[in-house]
């Protein structure tokens, strides 16, 4: 006897199998109506975000929920939405974006828009697919080896300061061999000591946490972050350029910039000072961390939540600041 015999609908008849289907998807899935507004939004969505369904259906997208940004920090739900563009135009369409956590971290995704057609060939609704970016998967599986090596933070989980060593020493040997440029960034998170001070050590631990989170996200999946102690930051930057690592560095700096923590009945906002250097092949490991950290004292000199990068081969220089 068939599956219609028996009294069960076919598959394609029945809506509560797409919605199964649809929860437990691992990737993120909403729908939006003409104005942007939410009308489904799944478990995926709930784990890649923090939000619940309860906390998410019902906003416009253009109430900044998520808070979608570019690379540079430019603000998306407002201007150059993805979805809003598929609502006009039809047209299927992807990006790489970062998005805000309920917890206040920068999360970067990889999304995917399609538009929803009515019979009669109308768009009536969008829908947004979106997934963690293959940086964040790495950090996962690089956390999971540094904990059997004894080379992971217990506060941030990012690498420790011993880890973070092996890994110049290791990116010199690459030099040495292949020629394979590296560069150097060393972050600060600024004025900590007031965030601690205002806010008590919780909200600390936390912004260094979330901090940790967004540079990860901003970061290429090759590259290595770690906490080289206190509330500074260190990230050895394989096959880069000196114009290139300043773009990077900046793009960790504006991200930074968007955190913001909750915590009791308000939210912290934090920025990071970077300062950063290319390897210039005849140096020691203690020259370059020294060269970075000029930068870096010059990034604060200027007024911090900004980057300072040396020029390659120019030992006085320094290359663009600010942006961050």
């Amino acid at each position: 006897m068939s599956n219609e015999e028996q009294g069960c609908p076919p598959i394609q008849e029945d809506p509560e199998f797409y919605k199964r289907l649809l929860e437990s998807l691992s990737d993120g899935v909403y729908f939006t109506d003409r104005e942007r507004r939410i009308q489904f939004w799944n478990e995926g969505a709930t784990r890649i975000t923090g939000y619940s369904k309860e906390e998410a259906i019902g906003h416009l997208c253009q109430d900044n929920l998520l808070s979608h940004t570019d690379a540079t920090g430019q603000a998306l739900c407002t201007a150059q939405c993805p979805l809003r563009t598929t609502l006009v135009d039809g047209r299927a369409r992807e990006a790489q974006v970062f998005l805000r956590h309920k917890d206040g971290r920068q999360v970067p995704v990889r999304i995917r828009v399609n538009p929803l057609i009515s019979e009669k060939r109308e768009i009536v609704g969008a829908v947004e697919i979106f997934s963690d970016d293959s940086a964040h998967r790495t950090m996962t599986r690089r956390a999971e080896e540094m904990e059997r090596l004894a080379f992971r933070d217990a506060l941030t989980q990012a690498a420790n300061r011993r880890y973070v060593e092996v890994k110049l020493q290791m990116a010199m040997q690459e030099y040495q061999l292949h020629g394979d440029p590296f560069g150097l960034m060393l972050i600060d998170l600024d004025y900590f000591k007031q965030i601690n001070d205002q806010y008590g050590h919780e909200a600390g631990d936390r912004a260094l946490v979330s901090v940790t989170r967004t540079l990860t996200g901003a970061l290429r999946s090759t590259d290595t972050l770690g906490r080289w102690g206190g509330d500074e930051f260190m990230a050895v930057i394989g096959h880069i350029s000196g114009n290139s690592l300043w773009q990077l560095a900046s793009r960790c700096c504006g991200l930074v910039r968007l955190v913001r923590i909750p915590y009791a009945e308000t939210s912290i906002s934090v920025n990071v000072s970077i300062g950063g250097a290319i390897f210039r092949g005849t140096e020691n490991v203690e020259d370059l961390i020294g060269r970075a950290d000029k930068m870096l004292y010059i990034s604060k000199e200027r007024g911090r939540a900004r980057v300072t990068v040396e020029r390659y081969q120019a030992a006085a220089a320094t290359g663009p600041s600010g942006g961050g």
